[in-house]
C-alpha cells in the first residue's frame, strides 16, 4: 500500500495547489464561483479521507481497503466528467484537477492486484 499512498499524496498535492491558487486569486480580487470553491474544497477533503483510508488499509483494515478500491476508480471518472463541462471552470482549474485525479489511476491498478488483496 506504500505506492498507493504515494499516488494518493500526489492527488492531494494537486488538490492543495488548486486551493492555494484559488485563495491567492480571490485575495487579488478575482471572483471565484461557488462551484470552484466547492470543487476545490471537495477535492482537498476527498484526498485527506482517501489518504487516511489508505493508511488504515495498509495496517490491515479490510473495510478501508474496500473503500480505497472504490474511491481510486470512481474519483478520476467523476473529476474528468465534471471538469469536461464546457465553460463551467477555467481551463487551468480543470486541467490541474484532472492531472491530480489521473494520479489515482495507477493506484487503481495497484489495489486490484492479487498481492494487494492478500
Amino acid at each position: 500500500m506504500e505506492n498507493v499512498k504515494k499516488f494518493v499524496a500526489v492527488y492531494g498535492a494537486f488538490a492543495v495547489a488548486v486551493l492555494v491558487v484559488v485563495v491567492v486569486l480571490s485575495v487579488m480580487g478575482h471572483q471565484a464561483s461557488s462551484f470552484e470553491w466547492g470543487r476545490t474544497i471537495g477535492m482537498v477533503a476527498s484526498a485527506a479521507v482517501t489518504y487516511w483510508l489508505t493508511v488504515l488499509a495498509g495496517r490491515g483494515a479490510r473495510w478501508a481497503y474496500v473503500r480505497v478500491r472504490i474511491i481510486v476508480v470512481v474519483v478520476p471518472i467523476a473529476v474528468i466528467a465534471l471538469d469536461a463541462v464546457p465553460g463551467a471552470l477555467p481551463l487551468w482549474f480543470a486541467a490541474t484537477q484532472i492531472a491530480g485525479a489521473l494520479a489515482l489511476v495507477p493506484a487503481a491498478f495497484l489495489v486490484r492486484r492479487a498481492a494487494s488483496r492478500a
